[in-house]
């Protein structure tokens, strides 16, 4: 919890807290390498979310450099909750005057796992009520809940009757770049992409080749990680700068951490290559591209037209499939083909049918279970003999 003597500045800096990031499921391995290898430390490995250490600038640099992350909470209080008044207790412990004001909007969420309170929708309201009774006692005035925008995001994860109450610094999911306005029918979240990049084990120099891109996705995401622009630089604000305590000392130091990573992007691009059969994807591709500061080249070009040329590239892709977008098994047969002739190639497959697998006569190097929305897929390596 925040210590009212210090100024705004010192706990900003000084302050340790702990914090989660949560990531689609499957992801939490290359999420926990990411926040590693950006220099976050206490980083741990968990299933469903990986936790780490530092001031709350190093929160606020969590959502605009992390590419996989889909949201970062800090942790605000852990306590007993074997019943609702010990959890409406707990949650009224918690001095939630930096953070909401009768002015602000909210939202909770609940999980509830083996504890005495069983429905999340039951504890969450116990959380809303603790807070605003808090909030209503300074002045009269409450925080109004939205479930569509809410200024604080709030959350329970009761288990095993013990209470952790986070809040969340992302706002909208951490997806959102701000560049991707269009997108085909299909598309791919971002920080699904960037995971699979990290995923494919690209080394960010070898040239990489997207040759069904769709509206540009893993492209883009390639090329803002191999110029190490932060993601969340395109983002208008996040969720803690519509905090109560968020004035002009934040601002600007807010200010400061946006110009510092800015100065440390490298504008280095390996070779992309990117293309599509649907001039309509494509021009939407281009116009994303822009808005995320990259430059690639998107062509027309069918997959079946691809050939290796002796230099070896990786490919990654987010190819059709039966749900969503019609294919038949000539077409994943002749998918298999043309990838399976790209000598000394690594070919990496985000597999929405297991058609996919079956085209390719070799055994994949490596296969994760990945979700991407409500469809199972495969992450799928293969290197090409």
């Amino acid at each position: 919890m925040m210590d009212p003597s210090t100024t705004s500045g010192e706990r900003l800096t000084h302050d340790t807290q702990q914090f989660l990031a949560t990531s689609i499921p499957g992801t939490e391995r290359v999420l926990c390498d990411e926040l590693r290898e950006l220099g976050f430390s206490g980083v741990r490995f968990n299933r469903g979310a990986i936790p780490f250490r530092g001031t709350w600038r190093e929160g606020w640099r969590a959502c605009l450099v992390s590419r996989i992350a889909q949201r970062v909470r800090v942790l605000l209080h852990r306590f007993p909750a074997p019943d609702q008044e010990a959890l409406y207790a707990g949650v009224r412990a918690v001095d939630w005057r930096p953070f909401i004001s009768w002015r602000q909007t909210i939202s909770v969420g609940a999980v509830c796992r083996a504890s005495s309170i069983r429905h999340s929708g039951y504890a969450a309201l116990k959380v809303k009520d603790a807070i605003v009774d808090q909030i209503r006692g300074d002045g009269g005035k409450r925080p109004s809940v939205s479930r569509e925008d809410p200024d604080v995001r709030i959350y329970l994860y009761l288990l095993k009757d013990r209470a952790s109450i986070y809040l969340d610094l992302s706002g909208e999911s951490l997806h959102r770049r701000g560049y991707r306005m269009e997108t085909g029918d299909a598309p791919l979240r971002e920080t699904l992409a960037a995971a699979i990049l990290h995923l494919s084990g690209w080394d960010r120099s070898t040239p990489l080749v997207d040759p069904m891109c769709g509206s540009g996705t893993i492209a883009i995401e390639a090329a803002l990680w191999a110029s190490g622009r932060p993601p969340g630089l395109a983002r208008d604000r996040f969720g803690f700068e519509r905090w109560a305590d968020f004035g002009d000392e934040e601002k600007r130091i807010m200010r400061e951490l946006r110009g510092e990573l800015r100065g440390a992007t490298s504008g280095k691009v390996p070779r992309i290559l990117a293309f599509d059969l649907d001039e309509s994807v494509l021009a939407a591709a281009r116009s994303n591209a822009r808005r995320a500061g990259v430059r690639i080249s998107f062509k027309r070009r069918s997959v079946f037209d691809l050939q290796g040329d002796g230099a070896r590239k990786i490919l990654v892709t987010n190819p059709p499939y039966g749900v969503r977008l019609g294919t038949g098994p000539d077409f994943f047969r002749r998918v298999g083909a043309v990838f399976s002739r790209l000598h000394g190639w690594r070919v990496c497959l985000l597999a929405g049918s297991p058609d996919y697998e079956c085209s390719i006569s070799l055994r994949p190097s490596q296969k994760v279970p990945l979700p991407n929305g409500d469809l199972k897929c495969d992450f799928l390596t293969y290197e090409i003999p």
